[in-house]
């Protein structure tokens, strides 16, 4: 055997015995939890052969606690690059088997430096989330580590886009990496998500809560609004993970990858989808699915703030962001929850240059006490924000209710919308029919025999005066009143038209949105 045959060999030996992790017994662990291991979760997410790993012989540098004794393979996480559908993507896993995923100085230099590498290469920075938590041997070494992820998380922010999953506990400080992310994965009895656990909570405020209860994948997904994505498994996880990037693009100088266009497949009728009477719930999804190519949709944070629906569609090929009010839930109103859903959305398409087409029916923000005291005033701002901050081709077709604060809110003309359409049974008025009725005509109404009948047809007038889409269109808020069938063709034009569309903006640091 010649020497350099022996230093290939040693090689090779090295390699084997860091891929094993924390060795057979953590491994089998691992998998009888219902979890793969690191180097598994990242080969079942990258296109197959296309993963090469960097700082494999990584070493952590404590001293303490018995720490220069202890070797970690890796130092607990596994870096590289890989491709998704031939595009090129830098990623990140956790090794839960090696010291339970712990993350030290070390662990951190490691996936900040391939975060570095992601931005210096504009690709996409995936993260595979499955550790204990700070690594309290290292002290403040470790601490370091996380302030150094989270600059990175911000810095990157809306240059190349940033996927985090929760596959495992993500407990403390490491939580707020996910949070600086755009968008959060969870997986049902595997995700576990926290500030502090449960026994501390325990302790300090003597309340009893499962990890589940506490911070499961279904908290975040549906009460918390912190994932983006909820799947039954990691393989489902995997595909959705698959699904998303082929909607984005790969960073902010980009526009997303164009696709063979197609008409939409939706056995639907859109004539037939929106009722005609206004207080009558329908599914806004399917009105998007008559819209968009092939009727297929890839709704974000399905399962939170359900009465506003976001997502990415593509028309003609290219992607195209929807916000839509959902009748089928609190009739589509605006709340803090919803406010914050849609901001957030709107904020990440402008970032990388994907169109905004807005679908608006509903009868402003929710009222209440509790809604107030939230402080719905500050939520509901950041719609208005993002709206109008944003630069990208912004659409609005309203199909039924437009009232009030809610129609400026929902990318009306007036915050800049380059095309305004409204469908024939658009109601686009300060309030609903029935309360400007019982304001503007209360005396009349008081003073009628018939108090009733006054008020239906006081409420019949107002409808006939102001609750219909003519009213906008004459002062030129909306530019076409059209017919539902020619929606998709008017989406279409509108698209083409404003794909070079540029806008002058006076020169700042940053704005101060609502937070």
């Amino acid at each position: 055997m010649t020497d350099l045959s022996k230093n290939i060999q040693a090689l090779r030996e090295k390699k084997a015995v860091v891929e094993m992790g924390g060795g057979e017994a953590a491994i089998e662990k691992q998998i009888a939890m219902g979890k793969l291991t690191a180097r598994d979760r990242i080969l079942s997410l990258l296109d197959k052969n296309s993963f090469h790993e960097y700082d494999l012989f990584v070493k952590h540098d404590g001293r303490d606690f018995g720490m220069d004794k202890k070797d970690f393979p890796g130092d607990g996480v596994v870096t590289g690059t890989g491709t998704i559908f031939g595009a090129p993507v830098c990623i990140y896993a956790q090794d839960f088997t090696v010291a339970g995923g712990s993350l030290g100085l070390q662990h951190a230099r490691k996936i900040t430096k391939i975060m570095d590498h992601a931005l210096k290469m504009k690709c996409p920075i995936i993260g595979i989330n499955d550790s204990g938590g700070a690594r309290i041997q290292e002290g403040v070494g470790a601490l370091a580590g996380y302030g150094e992820i989270f600059y990175r998380n911000t810095i990157a922010s809306g240059v190349i886009p940033q996927i985090s999953l929760i596959l495992g506990p993500c407990a403390g400080g490491a939580v707020y990496s996910p949070a600086l992310t755009d968008f959060v994965f969870v997986v049902e009895n595997i995700s576990k998500m926290f500030i502090t656990g449960p026994n501390v909570i325990k302790t300090v405020l003597g309340e009893d809560i499962s990890m589940e209860d506490l911070g499961g994948a279904r908290v975040h997904a549906e009460t918390t609004g912190n994932a983006h994505f909820y799947a039954l498994s990691e393989q489902e996880c995997f595909e959705q993970v698959k699904r998303l990037v082929s909607f984005i693009p790969w960073n902010n100088q980009q526009r997303a990858k164009t696709t063979e266009p197609k008409e939409p497949t939706a056995m639907l009728n859109i004539e037939e989808v929106v009722p005609a009477d206004p207080k009558q719930p329908y599914d806004v999804r399917d009105v998007v699915k008559c819209i968009v190519d092939d009727s297929d949709f890839l709704e974000v944070q399905e399962l939170w703030a359900a009465n506003i629906v976001v997502g990415f569609g593509r028309m003609a090929g290219e992607t195209v962001g929807f916000v839509a009010n959902q009748p089928m839930v609190l009739a589509g109103v605006l709340d803090c929850d919803s406010a914050d859903k849609a901001a957030r959305f709107i904020r990440f398409c402008d970032s990388f240059n994907i169109p905004i087409i807005t679908l608006e029916d509903m009868p402003g923000y929710l009222p209440g006490v509790d809604q107030e005291h939230a402080g719905v005033i500050r939520h509901g701002a950041k719609v208005l924000y993002a709206y109008s901050e944003a630069t990208v081709p912004k659409i609005t077709v309203i199909l039924r209710k437009a009232y009030g604060g809610g129609y400026i809110a929902m990318n009306s003309r007036h915050l800049g919308a380059d095309f305004m359409f409204a469908w024939p049974s658009a109601e686009i008025a300060v309030m609903g029919p029935e309360g400007a009725a019982n304001i503007i005509f209360r005396k009349e109404i008081m003073e009628a025999e018939d108090q009733n009948a006054m008020r239906q047809e006081k409420v019949k007038e107002y409808i006939e005066k102001f609750a219909n889409p003519y009213v906008a269109a004459s002062k030129g808020f909306i530019d076409s009143v059209i017919e539902p069938k020619e929606t998709r063709a008017l989406l279409l034009h509108a698209l083409k038209l404003s794909v070079l569309k540029e806008e002058c903006r006076p020169a700042k640091k940053h704005g101060i949105p609502p937070f």
